[in-house]
């Protein structure tokens, strides 16, 4: 290898979300000083990438998604990092090695860890993992309305701080199906807004309708029931077909739940853009569910006994020595968040989920969860709505109405959804096919193409 090469290319930059405990220079110091300690006395969201001599060291919480390729160049290793496989693979074609890429050679920096390479080639070792998130599991008290006060009031903290980051005057769109989290969300957003003295109606929800969807009904029962019809917006597409295809290539996954999911996503954004040219920031509801564990077991092959006995599966998979864990993708929301992440950057908006924040995890990990269910199904899936209720009641003031859970695209799509449910085996074709046909021209014959050993003059 070459000496005095520097073999770091960071595309993206560190970044930052209503960051708490440590300026955003301070915590690119900690990565760099591989400090997970530090990183660990931090909240908010943040992704950031530092080198150390030969080693690089790479972390990232839920909220911004961090990937990285080692590309071969100049006789030596090259990380290469950003936020998106695509921008990975544009940088390799303009360095003229797009040959060498592979969008499954990509790895995913697992969420809550801080990540150390060395890059010594021929071959680079494995990553080194070091845990910076360690929350207690189950400590909280047996009372719903304590523990629901605890958890709403962190996620509060952050909407609070999130909201203090944007500039006054500036709207506030939230994503709004009138389901548990988007509904606590929209509260929490008007009653930070008036703690820091600013008109609560600056905040607007948006629910989105494909045509029959409970969801509309739903929230316009909710906005109703609490007075707030003049601050909501139904976005009726009736009859339009989600782009599945287009999905995919904007989340660069095939979980076919997050497809659909995202799907959804562009077509209420792509309206709420059309709508509003200059609306920037955006908040959503999305981590409530991994948080109080509310998904339906019958929908997978997940037992109540293995959700339980790991804490932090909805959230981050099976975990990294585990072997089902994904390197191209790591798990759980710290892989399925692009479905938020990614369509929001498409538009153009600056978004922002507080319950994915680490301070509402950490609450929402120490229920007791074992306690209140007593081995009952039914009683996981009436528990979230129970806490959250209790929590916005006791933040807010206000007794916030309950309606059943329903997925995203189920409740926007109505009788529609059932005719553009997507299998896995499809979505990952059609994965396979986009990217085939990417890697087609830097494989063209007539493209200028250098070997990992050629030298800059």
């Amino acid at each position: 290898m070459l000496a005095g090469v520097e073999r770091l290319v960071d595309l993206t930059g560190p970044r930052a979300t209503a960051l708490a405990g440590a300026s955003l220079p301070d915590l690119v110091d900690a990565v760099q000083r591989g400090d997970p300690a530090r990183l660990g006395r931090t909240d908010g969201h943040f992704a950031a990438v530092a080198r150390d001599g030969q080693t690089v060291r790479l972390a990232r919480t839920i909220g911004l998604p961090l990937r990285y390729f080692v590309a071969k160049m100049f006789h030596g290793p090259f990380l290469v990092v950003a936020d998106r496989i695509d921008r990975l693979y544009g940088y390799c074609r303009e360095q003229k090695i797009g040959w060498q890429f592979d969008p499954l050679y990509t790895r995913m920096v697992p969420a809550h860890y801080l990540v150390e390479i060395e890059q010594v080639g021929c071959p680079d070792p494995s990553p080194r993992c070091h845990r910076f998130f360690n929350p207690a599991i189950g400590h909280g008290p047996a009372d719903v309305a304590a523990l629901g006060e605890t958890y709403v009031r962190a996620a509060y903290e952050a909407t609070h701080r999130w909201i203090a980051g944007v500039p006054e005057g500036e709207p506030i769109a939230i994503l709004f199906s009138g389901g548990v989290d988007s509904s606590s969300i929209f509260l929490m957003a008007r009653h930070a807004l008036r703690e820091l003295g600013r008109d609560p109606d600056r905040v607007r929800a948006f629910t989105l309708d494909l045509g029959g969807g409970d969801d509309l009904r739903q929230a316009e029962r909710w906005v109703r029931d609490i007075g707030l019809e003049g601050c909501w917006e139904p976005i009726r597409l009736a009859g339009a077909t989600p782009d599945l295809e287009g999905a995919i290539a904007t989340i660069e996954d095939y979980h076919p739940l997050d497809v659909e999911c995202a799907a959804a996503s562009l077509m209420l954004l792509s309206a709420v853009r059309q709508r509003y040219p200059s609306l920037r920031y955006l908040l959503d509801g999305d981590g409530g569910d991994e948080n109080l564990k509310d998904y339906p077991l019958e929908d997978s092959d997940l037992t109540l006994s293995s959700v339980l006995k790991n804490p932090l599966l909805y959230q981050e998979g099976w975990g990294i020595d585990a072997i089902k864990h994904s390197l191209t993708y790591t798990g759980g929301l710290s892989r399925a968040y692009v479905r938020t992440y990614a369509p929001a950057q498409r538009y153009g908006f600056s978004a922002f989920s507080p319950y994915t924040d680490r301070a509402a995890i950490a609450a929402a990990l120490a229920i007791p969860f074992e306690q209140q269910l007593n081995g009952s199904v039914e009683r996981l899936y009436a528990l979230k709505a129970e806490v959250v209720r209790a929590g916005v009641r006791a933040v807010t003031g206000i007794e916030m109405p309950v309606f059943p859970k329903r997925r995203f695209q189920e409740g926007a799509g109505g009788d529609s959804y059932r005719h553009w449910r997507v299998s896995k085996a499809w979505c990952r074709q059609v994965f396979l096919r986009q990217w085939e046909e990417r890697l087609r021209e830097a494989w063209d014959p007539a493209a200028e193409r250098l070997s990992g050993n050629a030298v800059p003059a």
